[in-house]
């Protein structure tokens, strides 16, 4: 209800667009939204589908003042994990969903990352529980210096086309 905004696309801040935002409906495609400009703060993944009560259903205390699209993939999907900053440490590659490192691999979770093929959603408790954040293809060599603290990576998933 209220005022509407059509978004395509990323959006580093919507406040230049409407002061709050306060329910969402994504009419096709997946994205993160964020609770703060410049995709900071919490983060959650929407795809297609209504979302009139988001705050309540997601904890937030905030409005969505970020969005970024997350492309749809169809190849194959692998991503390298670490246990340690700059790419040290103990390493295992991911071709699929892992719901648990430690009871998978005795990790004591993910510090950085190289993702090399497809979208990922990756969670800092097992069994996609908790805050959550995407990567897409890329480094991310130092979770700390991305502005996450200590955040230790503990299950992660593939954003799959079955979910456009």
């Amino acid at each position: 209800m209220g005022r509407s905004w059509d978004c395509m696309g990323d959006c580093a801040d919507m406040h230049s667009y409407m002061s709050r935002c306060h329910s969402c409906r994504v009419h096709s495609g997946c994205f993160m939204v964020y609770d703060q400009a410049n995709y900071m703060g919490n983060s959650y993944f929407m795809r297609r589908g209504e979302y009139g009560d988001y705050m309540n259903m997601f904890g937030w205390n905030n409005c969505i003042r970020s969005c970024r699209y997350i492309p749809m993939y169809r190849g194959n999907y692998r991503m390298r994990i670490y246990d340690r900053n700059d790419f040290g440490g103990q390493m295992h590659e991911f071709m699929d969903d892992c719901d648990n490192c430690m009871d998978r691999y005795r990790m004591n979770g993910c510090m950085s990352c190289h993702v090399m093929d497809g979208h990922w959603l990756m969670y800092e408790q097992p069994h996609y529980r908790g805050r959550m954040w995407y990567f897409g293809p890329g480094e991310y060599r130092n979770f700390m210096n991305m502005g996450w603290g200590n955040m230790r990576f503990m299950s992660m998933r593939r954003v799959m086309d079955s979910w456009y």
